[in-house]
């Protein structure tokens, strides 16, 4: 994501995670349910149930979205949350590709590759952060959302249109934008740790 995109991002949905607090809801309260909602996303996914699927994969969305500004709005915030986060959002990811593969909807080898490029985006990101000490690497010409969103998409066309390949398509999309984001994230680390030793 885009880092104006994700400033944008993070400062309305912080408003949200203020009424998640008055609900006494904490942020690795809403990572679990998260994980959880993309567990049962990819078994509706595999059980061809595609609409409880695609409800599932949209509460996994939003509960992702809802941790982190739980945390913000309530200055609660941990390193070991954020690292829960992270990790739990990769598993979520691997169950609903998971789902999907296993579904009669595409050929796996489609959804293993679109579950390739998104963990190794994050991967790079990770890398960079921690290991290159950048506190941010979240650059790239696609985030996580919209990755869902042409998960979601791909999903119902290929339900009610079927023959023409179309989640085929979007997972190929998926998979060739998250190598390409995992490319400018190292080129845009690159480039940070390059100044610094300047």
């Amino acid at each position: 994501m885009h880092h104006s995109r994700r400033q944008f991002y993070e400062e309305t949905s912080t408003y949200l995670g203020v009424y998640c607090r008055k609900l006494g809801l904490t942020p690795n309260f809403l990572t679990g349910v998260s994980l959880v909602c993309a567990i049962g996303s990819g078994y509706f996914f595999w059980k061809n149930e595609i609409w409880l699927g695609i409800i599932m994969v949209l509460a996994t969305s939003l509960t992702d979205m809802l941790d982190g500004a739980t945390a913000r709005a309530g200055n609660m915030g941990t390193i070991f949350g954020g690292v829960l986060d992270h990790v739990s959002d990769r598993y979520g990811e691997f169950f609903i590709l998971l789902g999907i593969g296993i579904s009669d909807l595409v050929h796996p080898g489609w959804a293993i590759f679109a579950l390739f490029g998104m963990l190794i985006a994050s991967y790079t990101r990770a890398a960079a952060e921690s290991i290159g000490n950048l506190p941010s690497c979240a650059v790239g010409m696609m985030g996580r959302l919209e990755k869902f969103i042409l998960i979601i998409a791909g999903t119902l066309l290929e339900h009610y249109f079927p023959g023409f390949y179309i989640l085929t398509t979007a997972l190929a999309i998926i998979g060739v934008t998250s190598v390409i984001t995992s490319i400018q994230r190292l080129i845009y680390a690159n480039k940070q740790l390059k100044g610094r030793q300047d």
